[in-house]
């Protein structure tokens, strides 16, 4: 039986995520104008409002971009994805702004949450949690990331652990000894402080302003590049869209992976959170990673990580025997967060807060 969440998604991603294809695919290609916002509307059978809101996010994305009084010109296509672009050379620390923010999640919600799981789970919080994590959470974890990312997985393929830091070190240990990992540099020195620990050959390759240098991406040994698409730190760098796209490419020519380390992705100021890597592969090489450290509160040590389906039967023989590392009681709890919409709720706060704060 598929435990895959079925998607339902809102008029204006439906065209947006069509729009994108179709951009990517060359349909649509560099400097093609597209049409106006009522045109498209008439079209679709949409509202202008909709096609409008569409064209944004494309827009935010790098997709298009918006010329006043002239319309929506494609900005993207796949043969710049790996040419760097004017001013964009190596980032030294500190030259972008980063923004990592803990989530100033209501104390009051969460206490109510905790209340509600002792009086409705009972000694259920006592008993021992399956080796990926307990199936409540995992379900829910799920269904938030097809609401919010257009990550189509069963729970199946998820694993909770406690933190980022334990799930470097089971990818660590999944994937074959002595296979190189490419870092970004400057990156978050824990990733490179676990990997090196584990004996993982690690290969620094230079950031430039809209991502890894694409030479040293193209020179480098490594079949598995770890990175970090949204506001990498130290750099502050985001990945525009043509170089997830290089990313992609460079993983399938190599039969390599992608680590998509996506953490404080959620407080973005942006209406809608940018695509991740996973959700754009078509190879299923990509793992993706995440936390509720900063969106929930720092002693939440609670991570997930989302494995492509082939990873399963490996992961199942090489590390199916390690128990999981958060107890059952925090993972009922943020079941209950995702399961009765507080956890998005505080998440669609934060955003409009944050958008407010960038107007100011």
């Amino acid at each position: 039986m598929d435990k895959t969440p079925q998607r339902t998604e809102p008029a204006y991603l439906k065209l947006y995520r069509r729009l994108r294809r179709e951009i990517v695919s060359g349909v649509w290609p560099q400097g093609a104008r597209l049409p106006g916002k009522r045109v498209i509307a008439e079209e679709e059978g949409i509202s202008v409002v909709t096609a409008e809101h569409a064209l944004a996010l494309l827009a935010d994305e790098g997709y298009i971009e918006t010329r006043p009084r002239s319309g929506n010109f494609v900005s993207f296509t796949a043969a710049d994805a790996g040419r760097e672009e004017p001013g964009t050379g190596h980032v030294p620390v500190g030259a972008l702004p980063t923004r990592v923010h803990k989530g100033d999640f209501p104390f009051s919600v969460l206490a109510k949450t905790m209340r509600r799981v002792l009086l409705d789970y009972g000694e259920r919080i006592l008993v021992k949690s399956p080796s990926r994590g307990c199936p409540e959470l995992r379900r829910e974890i799920a269904a938030y990331l097809m609401r919010s990312r257009g990550i189509a997985v069963s729970e199946e393929c998820i694993v909770v652990g406690a933190g980022a830091e334990y799930l470097y070190g089971l990818i660590a240990q999944l994937i074959p000894r002595g296979t190189v990992f490419a870092l970004e540099d400057p990156s978050y020195e824990t990733i490179r402080n676990v990997y090196g620990s584990m004996g993982v050959p690690c290969e620094l390759l230079p950031m430039r302003r809209d991502g890894i240098d694409a030479a040293a991406l193209a020179k480098t040994k490594a079949q598995v590049l770890h990175c970090t698409p949204f506001h990498s730190f130290p750099t502050g760098v985001s990945l525009t869209a043509g170089k997830k796209h290089e990313y992609l490419r460079w993983a399938d020519a190599r039969g390599g992976w992608i680590v998509e380390d996506n953490y404080d992705s959620e407080l973005t100021v942006s209406e809608k959170p940018e695509d991740p890597l996973f959700a754009l592969s078509r190879a299923g090489n990509v793992i993706y990673l995440n936390s509720f450290s900063r969106t929930v509160a720092p002693s939440m040590r609670t991570g997930y990580m989302v494995l492509p389906e082939r990873l399963l039967p490996a992961f199942e023989e090489r590390l199916g025997f390690y128990s999981c590392t958060v107890p059952v009681f925090e993972q009922y709890v943020l079941a209950e967060l995702l399961h009765g919409g507080d956890f998005e709720r505080h998440l669609n706060r934060e955003r409009r807060k944050r958008r407010k704060e960038g107007r100011e």
